[in-house]
């Protein structure tokens, strides 16, 4: 268990928050496993109808804690931060995101996932594998294209730049983007409502939604594989120790 990761439940609502503020909400391997054991756990509680995911200040998630991501890479697939993405690949109950500041990498990538996904006006959103000298992960190669077009997918997960709450709206990346005092409560009550409703009927509607999991889960497997790949190339440690040193990578020496 994490003690940065907080797990109530409440009227058949399931709210899961990120709460390691101090390093933006960073995640590590011990924060993944209580993500995929809470996502797990929900399909066999009768209780939860529905889980939220947000986070607290100024971040939803940063994505990845490099120095523990690097100490303890991602080796296989009982790893935590893959038995959480293949979590989200498998939910069956609806899934909302809460998305209040920073989202960077996987906590962008795991909107593709979520069922409905409100933002603050002071998100932030990117997905900058590439300025990692990495790939992307979460089926996001796939998603994204499937969502919005080959050229639009590529301005994100080529170039990695930050993009607004509301360029992921018109995106189709997110439902709607309201005041920051707004945001849980509008995710809460969407919860609610959700809840209130035909539990068998919901699972149904989503599996017919999202149709494509067998296609999603081979997707993420390959991005895995070269995932893993990447974090012990020479482009790689560039780019990270760069990141350390709080410089711009050099990749001329590269081809």
């Amino acid at each position: 268990m994490s003690e940065f990761v907080d797990v109530t439940v409440n009227d058949g609502i399931q709210l899961i928050r990120i709460n390691r503020a101090d390093k933006k909400n960073a995640l590590t391997q011990d924060m993944y496993a209580v993500l995929a054991d809470s996502l797990n756990n929900a399909e066999e509680n009768s209780d939860i109808r529905v889980t939220v995911i947000t986070g607290v200040a100024d971040s939803f998630t940063s994505g990845n804690d490099l120095v523990d991501f690097l100490q303890n890479p991602a080796q296989g697939e009982d790893r935590p931060v893959v038995r959480f993405l293949f979590a989200l690949a498998n939910i069956k109950k609806p899934l909302i995101a809460a998305v209040n500041g920073l989202a960077v990498g996987v906590g962008t990538t795991m909107l593709l996932h979520c069922d409905l996904v409100y933002a603050s006006t002071e998100a932030k959103l990117s997905l900058p594998f590439v300025n990692l000298a990495l790939v992307p992960e979460a089926a996001s190669s796939l998603l994204l294209p499937k969502m919005l077009g080959h050229q639009r997918a590529s301005e994100l997960l080529l170039l990695g730049d930050n993009f607004s709450p509301e360029k992921a709206k018109e995106f189709g990346i997110v439902n709607d983007v309201v005041a920051p005092e707004q945001l849980e409560e509008t995710a809460l009550n969407t919860a609610a409502k959700l809840a209130a409703k035909a539990p068998e009927a919901l699972r149904l509607s989503k599996a017919l939604l999202k149709n494509d999991s067998e296609e999603v889960l081979k997707q993420m497997r390959a991005e895995f594989e070269i995932f893993s790949s990447r974090l012990t190339s020479a482009e790689a440690r560039e780019a990270m120790t760069a990141f350390m040193e709080k410089r711009a990578p050099d990749f001329k020496q590269f081809n």
